[in-house]
């Protein structure tokens, strides 16, 4: 009892010097900011999608929604080509995520191991592609040649591998699965690909959900590529109509069918804006919390040299 008093008090006497008392204050006040700095515009933007058009368009709209409504989620999901472009974009994050996931582990294992002759040399070449490239136009010409234009695997097949995913996984398959294992595998009678099915891929669960995030946010948010490769509106992701509205201003008639003039034109132009934007991070907002700590650990993952 004496012992643990004594060492309650021992405790109890550390006290923080003054200089560590103000970095924390120091600390914390520009962690807050940088919070703020951070969350208002995203309130900013939820509030806008729920607040009155015209309201928006005066700028009376600072932090809560003024006259709140779901007019703009009314008219966003009325409109067709949102549902196709919502539908679109899930595809291209499934399929597309899946297809750069099994790429990205077929080509790390075999250059993670280190009896592969010519690793180097073929890591080179990949490499290589990260620095250089044939550009726009020759990627273009690639793309319709190969008959891909304005089908969905033109936003699939030209972005089926990332380089520095690559190196990432590499990273982690060299760190973290031990070489005993393989050989293990191999002295009971394992082969290579059953060893990849069987072994590899159940102890490389954190890789496989950071990559999963990495190509799924990617194939969400793109927009370029589809600009380039589509023209049929039915194979447009939800980017495209966003941008559309956003940059281009472009509503389709009937959408504004019940509106009589320029001004609450505008203040729909507005509302869907705001509400466009809330609809295309919803997924990802949704995501994330359930792979969070595996995002953190990808990105440490890039910082140890194997």
């Amino acid at each position: 009892m004496t012992i643990e008093t004594e060492s309650h008090h021992s405790i109890s006497r550390i006290r923080e010097t003054g200089v560590d008392r103000a970095f924390n204050i120091i600390n914390y006040t520009l962690l807050t900011l940088f919070l703020l700095l951070i969350l208002y515009p995203l309130i900013y933007v939820v509030s806008a999608s729920f607040s009155d058009g015209a309201a928006v368009i005066a700028g009376r709209v600072w932090l809560w929604p003024v006259n709140p409504s779901l007019y703009a989620y009314e008219k966003v999901f009325s409109y067709p080509l949102i549902w196709t472009g919502y539908g679109n974009s899930l595809f291209y994050a499934v399929v597309g995520t899946l297809v750069n996931v099994t790429m990205t582990l077929i080509a790390a294992y075999p250059l993670s191991r280190r009896d592969l002759w010519g690793k180097n040399a073929i890591l080179g070449l990949f490499l290589f592609t990260m620095f250089f490239n044939g550009g726009l136009i020759p990627t273009y010409l690639l793309v319709r040649d190969l008959g891909m234009r304005n089908t969905r695997w033109a936003l699939i097949i030209p972005q089926a591998l990332s380089v520095w995913n690559l190196l990432i996984a590499i990273t982690f398959l060299r760190s973290s699965i031990p070489q005993e294992l393989l050989e293990a595998s191999q002295l009971d009678g394992c082969s290579d690909f059953q060893y990849f099915i069987r072994v590899l891929l159940p102890l490389s669960t954190p890789l496989i959900a950071v990559l999963s995030l990495f190509y799924a946010i990617g194939h969400w948010n793109q927009f370029f590529a589809a600009l380039l490769y589509l023209t049929n509106k039915d194979l447009f992701p939800l980017q495209i109509i966003l941008r559309n509205i956003l940059i281009s201003s472009q509503i389709e008639m009937d959408m504004i069918v019940d509106i009589k003039s320029m001004a609450a034109r505008e203040a729909l132009r507005e509302l869907l804006k705001y509400a466009l934007i809330v609809v295309a991070s919803v997924p990802v907002l949704i995501i994330y919390p359930f792979v969070q700590k595996y995002f953190v650990k990808g990105i440490m993952l890039g910082s140890i040299k194997g």
